[in-house]
């Protein structure tokens, strides 16, 4: 009889040695190995009989991947165009943020269609408790779901050969375990192992499978990081628990573009998909009076134009040492800004304290709303508002000079649409645009200086 074979693994990052060793050379932890037995036989069976063989890169098909509506236009979108067969996809966010919600109501739309869901954290009437609260439509029209409450991925897998799901959910994937492993739910090897499971069942049986994840306090995805390499999406779902919007971002996607976000609203029956924010994001801005501090921006994030709202105040440092915080904002960009202004504008903020806000609970990375932050800044200091009806887009140099922008006709077209009547862009994406199908004004400048001698003047 063979001898069972045994390593040591790090819990913290998953080094595996064939010894007990008090660090590890791979994290620098200390008293993190554990022992281990390897299994010599794997809990998936062979769904599909076929065996791999080298062809020729000519001979392969290049039409595009089939995809499965998911009836939900911000999740379709963020995903590339729907949910393709045998892929892998891995949901991770806050607690409470709504992850379980949002995959939930998503499948019971999904008319004809059978799903498994298999809880490891909730019981099956907890679901049905939620489904029950985000249940739209009668019987008729909701998708054939199937609910476990199981732990062991050898089980599961038993249960899906019974079921012959569409769709199969696993929530999450921290609670899972193999019996093949000694560690505990969560460690390192059980959440590698059990990935490799269901990668495999997902690529032979060609079935999507929908991975709700947890995230360390650091805010990534718990587990080694080997995991979000071994899945074929990673959707982020951020935004603040205190704010009503919320945010599915793709962090990696074999199957489109990583640009893409899709924005949702959490009500009382379940998250409801944004299709227009700008007009949410803006309103309370154009219905009420000028303050000083507050410029809109139009930013761009994947090929959807936004039109957000910038805070900013600045006061007397208080404590002789002044203060800097952003909030959606890199703090790092915001001192390189408020340099710019000391150095190229004349504006002096050493005895100022500067916070900035972008309105919403949106976290926001397009250079272009650069130009929205000077105007923010100058117009708190200057206690003088910014007339509403003024919108900007641009990139801000350490020269001074407002840079050009991606996707300028986009920017345009939707400050237009939502009734601006200026919008400051740079002078160098000017070239070729005609601006006479566009009712709004627009405002080309060069340099920093002529923004603001354009706003107060």
């Amino acid at each position: 009889m063979a001898k069972e074979k045994v390593v040591f693994v790090c819990g913290s990052c998953g080094y595996e040695s064939p010894k007990w060793i008090g660090k590890c050379p791979a994290c620098g932890e200390w008293n993190t190995f554990a022992e281990h037995k390897v299994g010599t036989k794997s809990a998936v069976k062979a769904f599909v009989q076929k065996e791999a063989a080298p062809i020729a890169i000519s001979a392969i098909a290049s039409e595009d991947e089939p995809r499965i509506d998911m009836r939900d236009g911000e999740l379709n979108r963020v995903l590339g165009g729907g949910l393709v067969p045998g892929s892998l996809v891995l949901l991770g966010g806050e607690p409470g943020i709504g992850k379980s919600t949002l995959v939930l109501q998503t499948v019971m739309g999904l008319k004809g269609m059978r799903v498994l869901y298999v809880s490891g954290e909730e019981s099956a009437r907890q679901l049905k408790l939620r489904a029950d609260r985000l249940v739209k439509g009668g019987p008729e029209e909701q998708a054939d779901i199937r609910v476990v409450c199981e732990a062991m991925i050898e089980k599961i897998f038993e249960h899906v050969e019974a079921v012959q799901p569409d769709i199969v959910i696993v929530d999450s994937i921290q609670t899972v375990a193999t019996e093949t492993l000694d560690s505990s739910q969560g460690s390192v090897s059980q959440i590698r192992e059990c990935t490799a499971m269901i990668l495999k069942f997902a690529k032979e049986t060609n079935t999507p499978v929908l991975l709700i994840g947890h995230i360390n306090k650091e805010g990534s995805i718990a587990g080694p990081k080997i995991l979000e390499h071994m899945v074929d999406t990673v959707l982020q779902f951020e935004g603040d628990r205190h704010y009503m919007y919320r945010i599915v971002r793709a962090v990696k996607n074999r199957f489109g573009s990583t640009a893409e976000l899709g924005i949702y609203e959490m009500m009382h029956d379940g998250l409801r998909p944004v299709e227009n924010p700008s007009e949410l994001l803006l309103s309370d801005v154009q219905a009420g009076e000028e303050l000083s501090g507050v410029a809109v921006a139009c930013s761009i994030e994947g090929v959807r134009p936004l039109l957000i709202e910038t805070q900013a105040l600045v006061s007397t440092a208080a404590y002789g040492t002044p203060q800097r915080s952003a909030t959606g904002f890199d703090i790092r960009r915001l001192n390189m800004l408020l340099a710019v202004l000391e150095k190229r504008v004349g504006f002096k903020l050493p005895q100022r304290d500067v916070y900035l806000n972008i309105a919403g609970g949106l976290r926001v990375t397009d250079p272009a709303i650069d130009l929205s932050v000077i105007a923010a800044v100058l117009s708190s200091n200057v206690d003088t508002g910014i007339p509403r009806d003024i919108c900007f887009a641009g990139e801000v140099g350490l020269s001074g000079e407002v840079r050009p922008v991606s996707r300028i006709l986009q920017r345009i077209a939707e400050a237009d649409k939502l009734g601006f009547r200026t919008i400051v862009v740079p002078s160098a994406n000017m070239q070729g645009i005609d601006t006479k199908k566009f009712k709004i004004r627009i405002v080309p400048v060069k340099k920093v200086e002529e923004a603001l001698r354009e706003l107060f003047a």
